[in-house]
């Protein structure tokens, strides 16, 4: 649903909670002007006074909010968008019966590219040239890096949704389902090397030269002689068939047992590439982080060959 996608939508955007409720949700396809059926890179920036909004949320989503509303519309999302530099005004005076929003340039050009491969890429140049509205309200500097730990070792990640899935699945899923797991391989999104055990790899059987062969993240768990390869997903690059036999065809070789996971910060995320995911493969979910999904009902976590 287009009001579940916003909604993801100003949660990476770093907006706080009261700003990813369904109200602020609607009031962001009302400004886009996207309806149910129609792609998000055919969104736009039409000026809307709050009566538009109301009138367009009631004729589009079937949800009517009275006309004494319109001041929490304006506190609750409009004034929040405003500081996370997703809207502007038509710099009318507020008294104005034509004082109205519209979407930032910056922001209309990001919006466009959601649910493509671009989206992550450009929604990490946004973020780094707009500080984070909760950061904002929490009156901190923006942190430029994610920590984390590889190996007992402290490391830092660069900013950005995908990085934050990845220590996710280093903090949560490993202590979960390969607790103590060795990290053979993590990259970052802004560089691509991050940690990388040559010498373990090819011990193991794992033959490849180009780290954009590997997946995100590469871990061994030695009593099982188990390597699970995990793929962060947050826009592309599920363990899909294809991807699946080309991970396959560099190991090849290994005498070890291949846990093949692909893994998402959302649910929401999770359904919009359920159906591209291979067969044999497991699916960790972030924000569930206690459960898995096993795509096989034969058995569970482990090597399927």
């Amino acid at each position: 649903m287009k009001l579940d996608e916003a909604k993801l939508i100003l949660d990476q955007l770093g907006l706080p909670k009261a700003q990813t409720n369904d109200m602020c949700a609607r009031v962001l396809l009302a400004l886009t002007n996207i309806k149910e059926d129609m792609s998000w890179s055919k969104a736009s920036d039409n000026l809307m006074r709050v009566h538009d909004i109301i009138e367009y949320i009631s004729e589009n989503q079937n949800i009517k909010y009275a006309e004494n509303s319109r001041e929490t519309i304006r506190k609750q999302a409009l004034k929040p968008f405003i500081n996370a530099a997703m809207v502007e005004t038509n710099g009318k005076s507020t008294n104005s019966p034509n004082f109205a929003y519209r979407l930032t340039t910056e922001f209309l050009e990001l919006i466009k590219n959601f649910d493509t491969f671009l989206w992550e890429d450009e929604l990490e140049i946004f973020l780094d040239n707009h500080q984070s509205l909760a950061d904002l309200y929490n009156q901190r500097k923006q942190i430029k890096m994610v920590d984390i730990t590889i190996n007992g070792e402290k490391a830092s990640l660069s900013l950005g949704i995908h990085n934050r899935l990845q220590k996710q699945i280093l903090d949560q899923f490993a202590s979960r389902f390969a607790q103590g797991s060795e990290v053979l391989y993590i990259g970052d999104t802004q560089d691509k090397f991050l940690h990388r055990n040559d010498e373990r790899l090819k011990q193991l059987g794992i033959n490849v030269l180009e780290n954009d062969k590997l997946p995100d993240i590469v871990l061994y768990l030695e009593d099982k002689n188990w390597i699970y390869f995990i793929e962060a997903v947050t826009s592309v690059g599920p363990i899909s068939p294809q991807r699946m036999l080309e991970l396959k065809k560099f190991c090849k070789d290994s005498k070890c047992g291949f846990v093949y996971v692909t893994a998402f910060l959302y649910f929401s995320t999770y359904k919009r590439f359920s159906n591209e995911l291979a067969w044999d493969t497991e699916v960790w979910i972030a924000e569930m982080p206690d459960h898995m999904i096993h795509l096989n009902g034969d058995r569970f976590l482990g090597p399927r060959d």
